[in-house]
């Protein structure tokens, strides 16, 4: 299982039970609220801490980590992402395009980025194929789907940081989300430049931080984001494109992990649970720690953890 805490203060940990209102479950002692999302379960206390835990603990804490100091930034993030960047429920029925991404809670792996263009005459055929969000299907119906997109001629753009990579930007200081954000970035980039004339009404990012933090992410990197680009979250809930991306995304994460499983001579195990880290601790004593580099983001406490395996 991931792991991430935060410190937050009592105003954002309000704002923060608001927002996880629907989800919300039995509060343990010393806690102000618990909520099991689809993502993670997050846990308030009341000595500010905040405890992500679940396979994608660490994307959704990336929503929160630049709140962790000032009610203040919460209430200017929050409000803009109401009004400038929301999509209008027009967007969802229209020609656009939409960006989701894969194995970014994952311990083994990549993360995986795929931008795709639909129009509005194939949005029904790709719902009725059952493109949908690749976390409610299973590994071979993710697969299928995908050849299946790639059959109708779709135009799409996938991008992969593999760990070598991943661990190298992550030990100079970039954040995951900042690796995200300009994951994003460079895969919308690529399909609108292959799309050249081709119109569309607008751009949907599956929202994984606030938009604030996004454009400061991108900002850092002399890079602004594009018109008519908008954020939501659960976006492949709503939007065909981003669920294709998502399915997209998922299946290149499946095809990167069996090749790494061939070249590590393990079957490799996605997630972050306690069985990642008993192979994690297999792994380091067959072949040393440094072969974790081109598999995993060693950043993850799963490094940590499976010193008690070993």
């Amino acid at each position: 299982m991931g792991q991430r805490t935060l410190t937050m203060n009592e105003t954002v940990i309000q704002k923060m039970k608001t927002y996880y209102d629907k989800t919300l479950d039995n509060t343990p002692q010393g806690a102000i609220f618990r909520a099991r999302t689809d993502s993670a379960v997050i846990t308030a206390y009341k000595s500010g801490k905040v405890l992500f835990q679940g396979s994608h603990a660490e994307e959704e804490a990336s929503k929160w980590e630049t709140n962790a100091s000032s009610a203040n930034t919460f209430k200017q993030v929050n409000a803009n992402k109401k009004t400038s960047y929301s999509p209008p429920p027009s967007l969802f029925t229209a020609n656009h395009i939409g960006s989701d991404e894969s194995g970014t809670g994952d311990f083994f792996g990549p993360v995986t980025t795929a931008a795709v263009y639909v129009t509005s005459e194939q949005i029904p055929i790709l719902k009725q194929l059952g493109i949908q969000d690749s976390k409610a299907i299973n590994d071979q119906v993710v697969q299928s789907l995908a050849k299946e997109i790639a059959t109708m001629e779709i135009p799409y753009s996938l991008m992969i940081l593999h760990n070598e990579k991943y661990n190298d930007l992550q030990a100079k200081g970039w954040s995951q989300g900042k690796m995200k954000a300009m994951l994003h970035h460079s895969t919308i980039q690529r399909l609108t430049e292959k799309l050249g004339n081709t119109p569309y009404d607008g751009i949907l990012i599956d929202q994984f931080c606030q938009v604030p933090v996004y454009m400061n992410y991108l900002k850092s990197e002399q890079k602004t984001v594009m018109d008519n680009t908008y954020f939501m979250t659960k976006a492949e809930h709503y939007s065909i494109a981003v669920a294709a991306g998502s399915v997209i995304a998922r299946a290149s994460f499946l095809q990167e992990m069996e090749r790494l499983s061939n070249i590590i001579g393990y079957k490799l195990i996605k997630g972050a649970s306690s069985q990642v880290d008993r192979l994690i601790a297999k792994i380091i004593e067959e072949k040393g720690k440094p072969a974790l580099n081109e598999i995993a983001k060693l950043h993850f406490k799963n490094t940590e953890k499976a010193a008690k395996y070993m």
